[in-house]
C-alpha cells in the first residue's frame, strides 16, 4: 500500500551559507525532493507528508505565479499551492501509482489573512469569504478556527465527488491509517486517536462520539452530535492583531450546528439541561489527561 499525505518535509540543508534558502524556491525544492522520494520508493510501501510552505506567512510565491493572480502575494501562493499538489499527482501518474495511493490534503488551522505581514491580503480580497458561512477564523473558539479543508483521494477505492459530514479529526489519521496498514498502537500511544477508517475511505458517515477543540488562549469546545459547546473563558472578544473573533464568553455557550453552522444563535439559556450535560462531560475529560 502506498499512502501519500499531499498537502513534505523530506530532509534537511547542511553547508552553512552556501545552503540558505532563497524564499521564492520553497516550493521547487520540496517538490522536487518530494518526486524523487516517489520515484525512488515506487516499488515499496511509503508514506510522505508534504508540508508546504504555502500559504503561511511570509508568503513568497516564485516569480513564475508572481502578480498573476490579481489577489496579491496571498493569491499568488494558492495558485502555486495548486500547481504543486497537481506536480505530486503527476508524478504518481507517471510512476503507475495513482490508483494504489491514498492521498490526503488538509490544513492545520482556519484561515487568517492579515497575521503580521502587509501584503494586502485583506485590501484585495474583494467579496471572497475564505471562511464561508463559519464564524471566526485562525485561533478562534468557532468553526473557522478548527473546521479545515479535508480532501481525500483514491481512484478505484473511493467515489470520487462524494461529501462526507462525519465529525471526524485529524488525530484519527494516527488509528485510521494503522488500521488500513494492519499496524498495531502500543498500548498508550496515541490513546486520542480512533480508527475512523471506514468515515476515511467514505464508507460511512458515523460520527466519532466526541471531539474537544482549544483555541488560542485554551477556551476548549466540546462538539457532540450535532451540539457544540463552548465554556465560558475570560480572554479577549477579539484577536486585534489578525481582526478574528475568538469566540470568547463570560457565560456558556450552546450551538445546534445541523442548523447553525455559522455559530449565530447561542441556546444556553434555551437548553440549560444540554448544557450541563456538555459541561459534566468536557469535565469528565479533563480529569483524564
Amino acid at each position: 500500500m502506498t499512502i501519500v499525505n499531499a498537502v513534505s518535509r523530506i530532509g534537511y540543508m547542511t553547508g552553512g551559507t552556501a545552503a540558505l534558502w532563497r524564499d521564492e524556491d520553497f516550493a521547487d525544492v520540496l517538490l522536487q525532493k518530494a518526486k524523487t522520494y516517489i520515484s525512488k520508493q515506487k516499488t515499496s510501501p511509503f508514506f510522505l507528508y508534504f508540508s508546504t510552505h504555502d500559504i503561511h506567512v511570509p508568503r513568497l510565491a516564485h516569480e513564475r505565479f508572481q502578480g498573476k493572480s490579481g489577489f496579491g502575494p496571498r493569491g499568488d501562493v494558492l495558485l502555486q499551492l495548486d500547481w504543486t499538489v497537481g506536480q505530486l499527482v503527476a508524478t504518481l501518474k507517471a510512476n503507475g501509482l495513482t490508483e494504489n495511493t491514498l492521498i490526503i490534503f488538509t490544513s492545520d488551522n482556519g484561515q487568517v489573512i492579515d497575521d503580521g505581514y502587509k501584503d494586502d491580503a485583506v485590501a484585495k480580497l474583494g467579496n471572497h469569504k475564505p471562511s464561508g458561512n463559519f464564524r471566526g477564523g485562525k485561533y478562534s473558539a468557532f468553526e473557522a478556527g478548527t473546521r479545515v479543508p479535508f480532501i481525500v483521494s483514491w481512484p478505484g477505492k473511493m467515489a470520487a465527488n462524494k461529501i462526507n459530514n462525519a465529525l471526524f479529526s485529524q488525530i484519527d489519521l494516527y488509528a485510521s491509517l494503522a488500521g488500513l496498514a494492519g499496524a498495531a498502537i502500543e498500548k498508550g500511544q496515541a490513546p486520542d486517536s480512533k480508527n475512523n477508517l471506514s468515515v476515511l475511505l467514505n464508507q460511512s458517515q458515523e460520527n466519532r462520539s466526541f471531539l474537544v477543540e482549544q483555541s488560542l488562549n485554551s477556551t476548549l469546545s466540546l462538539i457532540v452530535g450535532n451540539w457544540k459547546y463552548i465554556e465560558p473563558s475570560k480572554g479577549p472578544k477579539i484577536n486585534k492583531d489578525t481582526n478574528t473573533e475568538l469566540g470568547n464568553l463570560a457565560t456558556p455557550q450552546l450551538y445546534n450546528l445541523a442548523d447553525d453552522p455559522g455559530e449565530t444563535n447561542n441556546l444556553a439559556a434555551a437548553h440549560p439541561d444540554k448544557v450541563q450535560q456538555l459541561q459534566e462531560q468536557l469535565a469528565r475529560i479533563r480529569q483524564q489527561q
